[in-house]
């Protein structure tokens, strides 16, 4: 039980140089999930019909739940949102969807359909062992995170900016964090929060 612990490594305002430089990092795991997650808020009309060309069977939802004033039952977003008409659309915003794709399938499609709300790819895998570090690599933490428009893991800081993050352990690993910061040529940049 227990949640990663991820250090913030990277920062720009490029959403295409921030998935380049997760992409880099993604490349020294020694072993990849299958799956990648993709998560998004979508703010504007424009960003969402963008996600949902990119997306089609993402399950899109409210970010605030909202509830029928009958039954007081939560209702679920049901538009078709490449068919439906932008008056329709806008009332229901803003949305949200988690889901999980084939590695290399879209990711290079979703960074370039991301808009102004926060989003993310997380790749998960396992980190080869370093016993120079005594850094040990774990399947069920480890992986690369990149948050568009945000500096906190959990979506807590929105931002003008895309922050890459490294996964590690559960008890943290600094000397492995700042082995993979130095790889971008950079340096840890926080705290390490409490991922995935």
């Amino acid at each position: 039980m227990g949640n990663s612990r991820a250090y913030p490594v990277f920062r720009t305002t490029g959403a295409v140089e921030a998935w380049t430089q997760a992409l880099r990092l993604n490349a020294l795991l020694e072993e990849h999930d299958d799956e990648v997650t993709l998560m998004a808020d979508l703010l504007t009309v424009e960003d969402t019909r963008r996600m949902a060309a990119v997306l089609p069977d993402a399950e899109y939802d409210y970010v605030r739940p909202r509830t029928d004033p009958v039954t007081q039952d939560f209702e679920k977003f049901s538009l078709v949102i490449t068919a439906a008409e932008d008056s329709a659309l806008e009332p229901e915003l803003p949305l949200e969807f988690l889901h999980y794709v084939r590695a290399g399938t879209v990711e290079d499609r979703f960074v370039r359909a991301v808009g102004k709300g926060m989003a993310s790819i997380g790749l998960q895998g396992r980190w080869p062992d370093d016993p120079e570090t005594e850094s040990y690599g774990s399947a069920k933490y480890d992986g690369v995170e990149v948050v568009f428009n945000g500096d906190d893991v959990n979506w807590m800081h929105p931002a003008e900016h895309h922050t890459v993050f490294v996964h590690v352990g559960k008890w943290g690993d600094l000397p492995r964090a700042e082995k993979l910061a130095a790889h971008l040529g950079s340096t840890v940049l926080g705290e390490a929060q409490n991922g995935w």
